[in-house]
């Protein structure tokens, strides 16, 4: 029986597998993303794993991250403190896409993208052998060469403190240069790095783009949240305070510094200050442009309703007013009407006036449900149609609003300016308010 053995525990062994996955996923919240054909990665609420399940068992908070790789951002550089989170993001990139090509669900937001790569290569740590004779440095240059000669298109690369482990000066050039070469070769990677020459190139070339680790500058303690678009401080100085080191050694190692570095340093810090404030204040405005958004629907709504009530009013007060007007009608034929007189036929005339009001009120009527009999012949526009034609004047709608369009909301007759377009949704601008509204519900003006 030891083929139907081997058969059997390969089977066991595969659903082992399949149970271990689902496990895993659902205890750690995986989902599968979307997988473009080009490379084209969104990690939307991603975060490490093992980082969530430590966090989770002290009782801290696991900061998710926003990590976008695409033909636009190939290389994401990262700087910012010591002790700030850039290590434990770039193993998040390289550990989520070695275990989603491994067919193993990974914990992010399932409206993430992915894509598959050729090569990961990484260079974390240090590598020192003594067996080989290799320094830190000789290693990574080893590395180095061989991301030079293998990368492709398809290659995603990993290097942490790019650049590091020799003279800053010969050694940031040369780092530089290889950083430069990698680009050319169309390769994705996520560097960490204090080099301030390479955050610079990193500005400089079209495709890559600079990220940094926040720092809160009034408690000095890092956030853990990157943050995408600038090169960040790396506030040794700060750093090195909160672990202890005197502050007579901080103030005489600033003064040995070159004037210009420390400039420039406190130049990044200043602007991630106020990239922070900034932020909460972007965070504010958006929370209360959603609350007016609720409001503005709840306003909508009401004035919906009350206007159904006051055409149902106006629609009674018709009725009552053609009442109120044949009953002063019909008054003025009573107090007309004689009840003793010596003369025959007296009211004769007043009987007929009468009898031509009837006739009239009564052909008045029957003109008014012929009209309602006709209507209802007509033949009605099927729901599909109405659907389609409701599509019709949506798309129509849709292509016509463009940034710049005057446009009123429906059943609404204030007119406002599209500032902004986002999928179906358009910013409006009424004066100071700005309002995010469906392009569906928006009427073009001019």
């Amino acid at each position: 029986h030891l083929d139907l053995i081997k058969s059997y525990q390969r089977v066991l062994s595969e659903l082992d597998f399949i149970h271990a996955k689902t496990k895993f996923s659902l205890e750690f919240n995986c989902h599968i993303p979307a997988i473009n054909d080009e490379i084209d990665i969104e990690l939307i609420e991603a975060y490490h794993p093992i980082l969530w399940e430590n966090n989770n068992h002290s009782n801290k908070k696991t900061i998710p991250q926003h990590i976008i790789l695409n033909k636009f951002s190939r290389m994401l550089v990262i700087s910012g403190p010591n002790a700030g989170g850039k290590s434990i993001t770039l193993k998040t990139v390289g550990l989520l896409q070695i275990m989603l090509q491994s067919g193993i669900p990974i914990p992010v937001h399932p409206n993430s993208r992915v894509s598959i790569f050729q090569h990961i290569f990484s260079d974390i740590g240090d590598n020192q052998s003594i067996e080989n004779e290799l320094s830190t440095y000789s290693y990574r240059l080893k590395r180095m060469r061989f991301f030079l000669e293998i990368s492709n298109r398809k290659t995603l690369l990993l290097i942490d403190e790019f650049g590091a482990g020799s003279d800053p000066d010969f050694g940031g050039a040369l780092a530089e240069v290889i950083f430069e070469r990698l680009y050319n070769k169309k390769t994705f990677g996520v560097i960490t790095t204090h080099y301030n020459n390479i955050k610079l190139k990193a500005s400089q070339l079209r495709n890559a783009i600079n990220g940094s680790m926040l720092f809160d500058v009034k408690t000095l303690q890092p956030l853990y949240q990157l943050s995408i678009g600038q090169p960040g401080s790396s506030f040794t100085f700060e750093v090195a305070k909160i672990n202890g080191i005197p502050e007579d050694i901080i103030e005489e190692s600033k003064r040995k510094l070159d004037n210009k570095k420390v400039r420039l340093d406190k130049l990044l810090s200043a602007v991630q200050k106020e990239k922070n404030y900034l932020s909460s204040l972007n965070k504010e405005h958006l929370q209360s442009q959603e609350k007016m958004q609720e409001a503005l629907e709840n306003y909508l709504i009401e004035k919906e309703k009350y206007e159904t009530k006051l055409d149902k009013i106006r629609s009674n007060e018709n009725k009552h007013q053609q009442a109120l007007q044949a009953g002063k009608k019909m008054l003025q034929f009573i107090s007309e009407y004689r009840l003793s007189s010596k003369k025959k036929n007296i009211n004769k005339p007043l009987l007929e006036q009468v009898e031509k009001y009837i006739a009239l009120e009564k052909t008045k009527i029957e003109e008014k449900k012929k009209a309602l009999k006709e209507a209802k012949k007509t033949k009605p526009v099927s729901k599909k149609k109405k659907v389609n034609q409701k599509e019709n004047k949506d798309r129509h709608q849709r292509h016509k609003i463009k940034v710049g369009s005057k446009v009123k909301i429906i059943s609404s007759k204030q007119v406002g300016t599209v500032e902004e377009i986002k999928d179906r949704d358009a910013v409006i601008s009424f004066g100071f308010v700005r309002v995010k509204v469906p392009i569906a519900k928006l009427s073009f003006v001019q």
